[in-house]
């Protein structure tokens, strides 16, 4: 493992609401709680060093509180959404590891409407590694599945690495980044540029990140 590779993460919950998550964060982490606002009420934690952690909501999460130990529905204000700024595991697993814990201490809790999202730096790939790390996903699809827990209400945004894809990628043996996007992006309707594009929705997906 190259732990100087860089890595953002986004980690969805409910229980709590996105203000008292980022101060909750705050009490690792330091830093200035700011109020951004827009459709996805968004709280941003500045940290001394520069970087912004970001809590915001996300629809597809269900909405929960806990009462006396029970759980119950909750507003949209207990939909939370984490998101790191560019970490590596080398300098601030550790940290990341206590927000999480933080966190559970006061409140947030996942539900299966809830997911985590890794994003890892590409700039170290050639088309041939890219070629070979999808081989191994999806020769592992139902291990992975099994030992991540993902249940099948999840399968909408969590799919399995596509057969066709992987058949087309090793039939084709693309030399160039610009070949391996014309087998990803085939078959899907819609502007590659589009942040939301179906073909993000699974276990394993590409997107040009400015990192």
């Amino acid at each position: 493992m190259n732990k100087t590779a860089r890595f953002g993460i986004e980690v969805e919950m409910t229980g709590i609401s996105r203000e008292d998550a980022a101060k909750a964060a705050r009490t690792v982490l330091g830093g200035e709680l700011n109020y951004s606002g827009s459709y996805y009420d968004t709280y941003e934690l500045k940290t001394a060093d520069g970087r912004i952690w970001k809590f915001t909501y996300d629809g597809s999460i269900r909405c929960e509180t806990k009462r006396n130990g029970i759980r119950e529905t909750a507003t949209r204000l207990h939909s939370v959404e984490m998101v790191s700024p560019i970490l590596t595991y080398e300098a601030d697993i550790e940290s990341l590891q206590e927000v999480v814990r933080a966190l559970r201490k006061a409140g947030a809790f996942a539900n299966n409407s809830c997911g985590i999202h890794i994003h890892l730096d590409g700039q170290d790939h050639t088309p041939r590694s890219i070629r070979n790390f999808v081989n191994i996903i999806y020769a592992r699809n139902d291990l992975f599945y099994k030992a991540l827990g993902i249940e099948a209400n999840r399968a909408r945004y969590c799919k399995k690495m596509d057969e066709h894809l992987v058949t087309a990628m090793n039939k084709k043996k693309p030399a160039t980044f610009s070949a391996i996007e014309d087998i990803w992006y085939a078959g899907y309707r819609g502007s590659r540029e589009a942040h939301y594009h179906d073909s993000r929705y699974h276990f394993l997906y590409g997107e040009q990140v400015v990192m």
